[in-house]
């Protein structure tokens, strides 16, 4: 790439290139752009045509930026307003000056009276280089309670601590040449033969630093796809094998994989012997699941599970990519080891073509990790959860969403006084199942801190205080793959142009940091502290990078065989065992199962037959749109224009059996609550599933409570569960729900507004009794 970051144009106006993260929001996939700039207004967006991996591509949502930088309604400057004035739009203008002499002492006085576990510092999808919200929690207000507000830690988390446990490395990735300049050509390459698609739709949701559209580029050069989703997906069209299974079923397929490729012998003996632990164990376990018995479980045909197994043994080499209904399940860890086991059992882990592995330091990652330091080992062991949950606490280093929740509610263990929200509008059915309990646990705290672009729903519920940040234009920064774990890439975010007097992320830990824990904090400036964390890295500066415009590492494949995974520098893997921990020695210490094994979803079919006859659909939430980042993007009115919106999908037949037509709306509703959605028939789906778009809201209505901009109305997480988690403390049940869906004739006819209670939590061991007594049972496709 061209050394020259910034240049001037005869007109007046300059472009600067940068790389694009968050807000307005996409994963860290660091898509490469050239800016525009006159008069202080950004007037074009282009794709950088020499980013190594967009090569000029990008969405929708980049295309618009300069309709979300300079929108009328965005904020700013920095507000005020008092606490009796909550849900009203009773804001005041305020300095940044005015901001801290707020903030600063009534943080000095809560940890003086009730502790710095007092405070509780929420945050979502991450921000830049890795997700701020740590370091702002622990490094600059000094407390132990960061959390991510999603029930069961799901998103990411769970993948990155399942790989974590069971293989000690990084997070997987499929090989897409992302670390070779020359990509594809690169001599040390081999091209997938096959790229198993599991639970994920990456063209559109380009996660967590994987640029979708090499999925594209890959099959134009003779890979071939393999999907599995309970929906026909655009990637599923254009696939060899597609396996639309019932949802939350998907442990069971993986069994029933590896019940035929180790029966049949079609596994690859060499590592298994030298590179992984419990093999025998898991040979055991996997004959609990014949492929017709699994037929049975998944609704994926029996041939087809045969044939899909054989491909991945035989067609070497083959790479996965998981996604977020492994997070999404509360039988997602067993998910994702069994996937896990299916990579390295046909030997497609860390070799050219498989699945690529990081190292075992998260690149730039660490300081985040390293600002624990600050908390004492008696305040670290009062994060919310930590005890109970010990797999979840030790992976991702923050309190346990669901205990925090309870936290609100009781005030045990002790009550939280304070919150700070990095960003995250988790009100507005993005990361909050039982958004309505949240909203009524939060109100209860005394003062809070939101950052964000937009007035959103959260905000005006619950701010106190509202900092306004800058978009990715706007300021410096580093935006890094996979959060650090994988990286593939690492691009300068360069600052093009700055409206009013926003402040970044990182530029309000380090002024908050230097007024309460100046020792946490010693750098002169952003650039100062970016050149501090690149230079043993990458042995540049911030300056350096924003000339290389993308660093790519160098890759090493096999590393295994190379002590480069273990802290002492032998061969093998970085787990207890020193291999591939097909059987787990952790998760047995931890009080579950060290194999993996199928948990029926807490609310289905089999699970609860007696619910699901009021309720006799099964709904998937989450589904994805390239004109919106989760709640992001609302405002803007060419990408309303596009998606105006939230979408169900349903099958045409069971439209016509509801009297539902295209683009109805739908009331959908279960004993946890309701939403309403408009109605997209295709015979892509299940007769028995519905599956719906997130994180709707409505700008353009009234912000004040109690409507805080239609936030309750098109709620998908309404119907999500408090709770309802796995054994080790990961995944909900957020895409195996139940409801069931009536046509509305207007809009209007229904308001889904916040109970004064709510129904009754039910347990998930009461299920389990009420399954046991089916038999195990299964319902047949239709």
């Amino acid at each position: 790439m061209k050394k020259e970051w910034k240049t001037n144009n005869a007109d007046g106006s300059y472009t600067v290139r940068t790389c694009g993260w968050s807000p307005p929001g996409d994963h860290p996939v660091a898509c490469g752009m050239r800016l525009t700039v006159k008069d202080n207004k950004l007037v074009g967006v282009e794709g950088d045509e020499e980013h190594p991996i967009t090569q000029g591509r990008l969405c929708v949502r980049c295309l618009d930026l300069a309709e979300y930088i300079h929108h009328p309604d965005r904020i700013t400057y920095p507000m005020k307003r008092a606490p009796e004035d909550r849900g009203k739009d009773k804001w005041t203008r305020i300095t940044w000056d005015e901001a801290w002499d707020i903030i600063v002492p009534k943080i000095k006085q809560l940890k003086k009276d009730h502790g710095a576990e007092s405070i509780v510092v929420f945050g979502g999808t991450g921000r830049e280089a890795c997700l701020y919200y740590y370091p702002l929690g622990f490094a600059s207000i000094g407390t132990p309670n960061v959390c991510y507000p999603w029930s069961g830690w799901a998103c990411y988390g769970p993948r990155c601590a399942i790989t974590d446990y069971i293989l000690g490395a990084g997070y997987p990735e499929i090989d897409y040449a992302g670390y070779f300049p020359d990509r594809f050509d690169n001599p040390n390459y081999v091209q997938p033969k096959y790229v198993v698609e599991w639970g994920k739709m990456a063209l559109y949701s380009n996660p967590d630093g994987f640029f979708g559209h090499a999925l594209i580029d890959m099959m134009k050069r003779g890979t071939k796809m393999i999907c599995i989703d309970p929906r026909m997906t655009w990637l599923g069209t254009r696939s060899e094998h597609v396996c639309q299974l019932r949802p939350g079923t998907d442990t069971a397929l993986a069994m029933g994989f590896l019940n035929v490729i180790i029966n049949e012998e079609l596994y690859d003996k060499d590592f298994v012997a030298n590179w992984t632990y419990g093999f025998e164990d898991l040979k055991a376990r996997v004959q609990e699941y014949p492929p017709e018995k699994v037929a049975e479980i998944t609704w994926v045909d029996k041939e087809t599970i045969i044939t899909v197994a054989r491909k991945i043994a035989t067609e070497k080499p083959v790479s996965f990519q998981w996604g977020l209904a492994t997070d999404e399940n509360p039988n997602g860890v067993q998910m994702g080891h069994a996937i896990l086991s299916l990579a390295a059992i046909t030997g497609n882990l860390d070799i050219p073509g498989g699945i690529t592995l990081g190292p075992p330091a998260a690149l730039l990652g660490k300081w985040r990790m390293e600002t624990r330091r600050n908390l004492s080992e008696e305040l670290w062991d009062k994060r919310i959860g930590a005890k109970e949950w010990p797999a979840l606490s030790t992976a991702m280093a923050t309190t346990h969403p669901d205990e925090t929740l309870d936290t609100l509610e009781t005030g045990k263990p002790y009550p939280l006084r304070m919150g700070w929200f990095n960003s995250s509008n988790f009100l507005a059915g993005t990361c909050s199942a039982q958004p309505m309990r949240w909203y009524k646990a939060l109100k209860g705290l005394e003062f809070n801190v939101v950052q964000d672009c937009f007035m959103t729903p959260t905000a005006m519920a619950l701010g106190d205080v509202f900092l306004p940040l800058p978009t990715f234009a706007e300021h410096d920064g580093v935006v890094i793959t996979h959060f650090g774990r994988n990286s593939v890439v690492l691009g300068a975010i360069n600052e093009a142009l700055r409206v009013g007097e926003t402040r970044s992320d990182i530029e309000v830990c380090m002024e908050l940091g230097k007024k309460l824990h100046p020792d946490m904090w010693p750098y002169k400036d952003v650039k100062d502290f970016f050149s501090q964390q690149l230079q043993p890295e990458l042995g540049v500066d911030f300056a350096g990078l924003s000339e290389m415009g993308v660093y790519q590492p160098k890759y090493i494949y096999k590393k295994y065989e190379k002590g480069l995974l273990r802290a002492d520098g032998e061969p093998g893997f970085n787990t207890v065992t020193g291999m591939v921990e097909l059987s787990s020695t952790l998760f047995e210490a931890w009080g579950d199962d060290a194999l993996p094994y199928f948990k029926e979803p807490p609310y289905s079919p089999i699970s609860s037959p007696e619910l699901f006859k009021e309720y006799p659909l099964i709904l998937t939430t989450g589904a994805r749109k390239t004109t919106s980042f989760h709640s992001e993007h609302r405002h803007l009115p060419m990408l309303r224009e596009i998606d105006p919106d939230p979408v169900l999908e349903l099958h045409p037949d069971t439209a016509k059996s509801l009297n539902i037509r295209e683009n109805d709306w739908v009331l959908i509703e279960n004993m946890f609550g309701k939403a309403k959605l408009r109605a997209h028939l295709t015979p892509c789906i299940h007769r028995k599933v519905v599956h719906s778009t997130h994180g709707m809201w409505y700008p353009e209505t009234p912000g004040e409570e109690p409507n805080l901009f239609g936030v309750w109305e098109s709620n998908i997480n309404n119907l999500v569960p408090h709770k309802h988690i796995g054994v080790l403390g990961f995944g909900n049940p957020s895409k195996q729900m139940i409801c069931k869906a009536t046509r509305l004739e207007h809009f209007e006819d229904v308001v889904v507004s916040v109970p004064e209670s709510y129904p009754a939590d039910v347990k998930p061991e009461v299920l389990e009794a009420e399954a046991a007594k089916l038999d195990h049972e299964v319902v047949q496709a239709d």
